[in-house]
């Protein structure tokens, strides 16, 4: 048996080091490190090369501390389930590793503001650069929410504050798109199978624009179905749906709910849209795949999270941004799951 002996840990190399291999000054590989321009390509490649060579890894806090930069952010979520939120995520990451930040993630399934404070308070601890909120709780109020006074952050909300920024899809245009283009293909009406309205904001925002179109259009506005974001969800309302005659048309606040209403059409023996049309929102990557193909809304989540992080980018390096909300339009993807109900009267008449 051989028997091998533990090694002392080794020293880390230090800019002294650095600066020794490369022949240059601690000062020179500090401007390296921190990525200055001030340093010629020739000179840099050396230093750089030094680096590799001794395994060198410039000390984070030592530059922040010099800085007053982490290039670290912070980013509080309520859940990692909303495929919405995740790729909004997502986007902010990818943004995030372009100019050289790093992320730092809280997820909280507890949308209370006491919930929040602690989650943004341990965000400070963690020695971040700002923070950005992915609110979905419904009518947040931000006043009663403690947010860190040193640092900057942004909202991914639809609600404007007086002072925050906040930024997002704009919900109620989205809703609008859905329902007209339903109205627009001759339909007396439109139900709606809704997302959770009592604690998202979202969710209340689809069912008030498409309550608001209905009424503009002096249209019935029929009974709100659904509660929840998932397709079990909508399965229960698309049964109540495929039992009554008098539907010929339905919006449905998210993908997801879309997929179920979909199968209890299905089972039903109610064909679609040649009886009854539906609409999702989202435009998640499988709705192209569904059957029929599905009508949707598309939201450019990866807008929302550029944007947001670039605002927050902006607030760090000490740009002037303006509070309120910015609005991102979204898109009507029109597919095979909407008719008109002219067609359903004609086959209704066969």
């Amino acid at each position: 048996m051989v028997l091998i002996e533990p090694r002392g840990r080794q020293r880390a190399a230090s800019i002294s080091d650095v600066a020794a291999r490369a022949g240059v000054s601690a000062q020179t590989v500090s401007r390296v490190s921190n990525g200055l321009d001030t340093v010629k390509a020739a000179t840099r490649d050396r230093v750089l090369s030094a680096m590799a060579e001794l395994d060198y890894r410039p000390n984070s806090a030592a530059r922040a501390l010099k800085s007053g930069r982490f290039q670290n952010v912070g980013v509080l979520m309520f859940s990692l389930q909303n495929i919405g939120s995740v790729r909004i995520l997502d986007a902010i990451t990818s943004a995030a590793a372009a100019e050289g930040f790093s992320i730092d993630l809280i997820s909280t399934g507890d949308p209370s503001t006491g919930s929040i404070t602690d989650a943004l308070s341990r965000l400070d601890q963690e020695a971040v650069d700002g923070i950005i909120v992915i609110v979905e709780a419904h009518e947040l109020s931000e006043h009663s929410i403690t947010f860190p006074d040193r640092i900057p952050s942004v909202l991914v909300d639809s609600r404007e504050y007086d002072d925050r920024v906040s930024v997002n899809a704009d919900q109620k245009q989205g809703a609008r798109l859905a329902v007209e283009h339903l109205l627009e293909l001759g339909h007396p009406t439109v139900w709606h199978v809704s997302g959770p309205i009592g604690t998202s904001n979202a969710a209340a925002d689809r069912a008030d624009a498409w309550r608001e179109v209905l009424d503009e259009h002096g249209r019935t506005v029929p009974e709100l179905l659904g509660g929840t974001w998932n397709a079990e969800s909508g399965y229960e309302a698309g049964k109540v749906i495929a039992a009554r005659d008098d539907v010929s048309a339905v919006f449905c606040a998210n993908d997801q709910l879309a997929l179920g209403v979909l199968r209890a059409l299905h089972e039903g023996g109610r064909a679609v849209p040649g009886e009854i049309s539906v609409v999702g929102f989202d435009d998640n990557p499988e709705s192209a795949e569904y059957w029929p193909p599905l009508t949707t809304v598309r939201q450019d989540f990866t807008e929302v999270g550029q944007q947001a992080f670039g605002l927050l980018s902006q607030a760090i390096q000490g740009e002037g941004i303006d509070t309120g909300l910015r609005l991102i339009e979204n898109e009507l993807i029109v597919r095979a799951s909407t008719g008109s109900f002219a067609n359903r009267s004609a086959l209704s008449a066969s």
